[in-house]
This record gives C-alpha cells, sequence and structure tokens, in this order.
C-alpha cells in the first residue's frame, strides 16, 4: 500500500510539472552585443566559466535556486544538451 501511494506521489509531480522535474524553452536575452553571458559550472560567481553565450543562444531551463539574494538558473543547451551549467536569472526569457 505505502509503494502504492509513494508511486501516486510522484506520477503527480511529475505531470504537474513540480519544479524539479520542469523543463522550458527560454533564450539568452540582455547579454549586449559585445558581450557573452557566462554560463558557469554552479550557482554563483565563484564557480568557474563553462562557456560564454551570446543574445539569442536557446537554451532549457531546468531549475533555479537563489544563491546570495540571485536567481540562478541550470540550463542545458538546446542544441547541445550534454552541455549544463547555470546562468543567471536575469538574462533568460521565455519564448
Amino acid at each position: 500500500m505505502r509503494h502504492s501511494i509513494i508511486s501516486v506521489i510522484l506520477t503527480f509531480m511529475l505531470l504537474s510539472g513540480c519544479s524539479d522535474f520542469a523543463t522550458e524553452r527560454t533564450t539568452v536575452l540582455g547579454a549586449g552585443p559585445d558581450e557573452l553571458l557566462k554560463l558557469r559550472a554552479g550557482p554563483g560567481l565563484g564557480f568557474s566559466v563553462v562557456l560564454g553565450l551570446p543574445d539569442g543562444t536557446s537554451l532549457v531551463r531546468r531549475d533555479c535556486v537563489t544563491e546570495l539574494g540571485q536567481l540562478w538558473c541550470r540550463v542545458s543547451l538546446a542544441a547541445a544538451p550534454q552541455i549544463t551549467g547555470y546562468v543567471a536569472a536575469d538574462y533568460l526569457s521565455t519564448r
């Protein structure tokens, strides 16, 4: 019985779009014409830069966390989903 209840709860979370499981297409916006948004290894400025992303880069947003008052989102490149990291949410726009 307990196993059934857990299965139902997990299924409901998946279907309801729980933030830990939800994904959303987004694009880099506001980095500027000559600047790149830094894709970082973790949620914060202290993490190493993985890649620079120009405006218009298509991403898949996974989940977001607040670190020292700044919202950071875990993302992957839409064209290369194996490349993942964190970006400041201020530079993301939903489509």
